[in-house]
């Protein structure tokens, strides 16, 4: 199955409703219209004004030919996606954050980047940094012991900043290319938990100058726009500098990643479709938005 088979049915549920939507909707005379139906997939305010505006303005000059609404949306869906997929400058070892409030998958998302790592031939590195929950430390052994990748950690309650010091030594002296920091769920209005992020990037710059690479911020597709509060923090005082969308499979919101990109001006660089390891997929824009509006009307 290829990575586009793998997006159609990862975004079945979106897609099913913007058909529904766009079928019973005037949106190809109606910017109003159109607005309406962007915000039931969840793209968010911003996104869904600027893209309905755009497309009344095109209309007003003549631009959009009768029959050819469709691909000025796919045009502009296209376009948003790909000024915000900016490239990421590798590290030696790439240290990466794996960062998130609780319950979105950051454990499972950074095994499951370990293995993408695995399957183009890298040496990966996890680091076990959320050391509140012993739970986390045994589910990161496990695929850890799963996939052949080792697991750095400490005991429970030990200082995150010491496991991830300790780490990326370890990662130097046994040539590991990537290293992915799972580190504890925590709300973005607990600002002491944040500030203990910001120590973990402290102390990853002393250990390897220059990290980490990446913060990547793991959002539940399912809240929707209801996440870019959340999000908004951790880039203001995280540091984070993408976006992991998981459970894109199980919600009729993937038009998040509009939001996403156009209201954070953050990268999504992954996107989760499944529950197995090769079920997160690299971004692609293009794939995205084909995957996302084929076969509407």
């Amino acid at each position: 199955m290829t990575i586009l088979d793998r997006l159609r049915r990862g975004l079945g549920a979106t897609r099913s409703l913007l058909a529904e939507r766009m079928g019973a909707a005037q949106w190809k005379v109606s910017s109003a219209a159109l607005e309406e139906v962007l915000l039931a997939a969840d793209v968010g305010v911003e996104a869904a004004e600027a893209l309905a505006g755009e497309f009344e303005r095109a209309r007003s000059r003549g631009e959009v030919a009768t029959g050819q609404e469709l691909e000025f949306l796919r045009g502009f869906v296209r376009r948003q996606l790909a000024a915000a997929n900016r490239p990421v400058s590798r590290g030696n070892p790439h240290v990466t954050l794996v960062v998130g409030v609780n319950g979105t998958g950051k454990t499972t998302t950074a095994a499951k980047l370990a293995a993408a790592v695995q399957a183009r031939g890298g040496v990966p590195l996890l680091v076990a940094a959320d050391t509140f929950r012993a739970a986390a430390v045994e589910q990161l052994q496990t695929w850890g012991g799963r996939l052949g990748v080792p697991v750095i950690s400490h005991r429970p309650g030990a200082d995150p900043g010491a496991v991830v010091f300790d780490a990326l030594q370890a990662a130097t002296s046994r040539g590991a290319t990537d290293v992915f920091v799972d580190t504890a769920g925590r709300l973005h209005t607990k600002h002491n938990l944040m500030a203990e992020l910001d120590k973990v990037r402290r102390v990853c710059s002393r250990a390897v100058p220059g990290s980490p690479h990446e913060v990547l911020l793991v959002m539940d597709a399912s809240t929707g726009i209801n996440g870019l509060t959340q999000a908004r923090e951790f880039r203001s005082h995280g540091g984070a500098t993408g976006v992991v969308l998981t459970k894109l499979d199980g919600t009729a919101k993937g038009g998040v990643v509009l939001a996403v990109a156009r209201e954070l001006e953050l990268p999504v660089r992954w996107i989760g479709v499944g529950e197995a390891a090769d079920d997160l997929l690299p971004f692609d824009p293009e794939a995205f938005t084909t995957a996302l509006l084929e076969g509407l009307a």
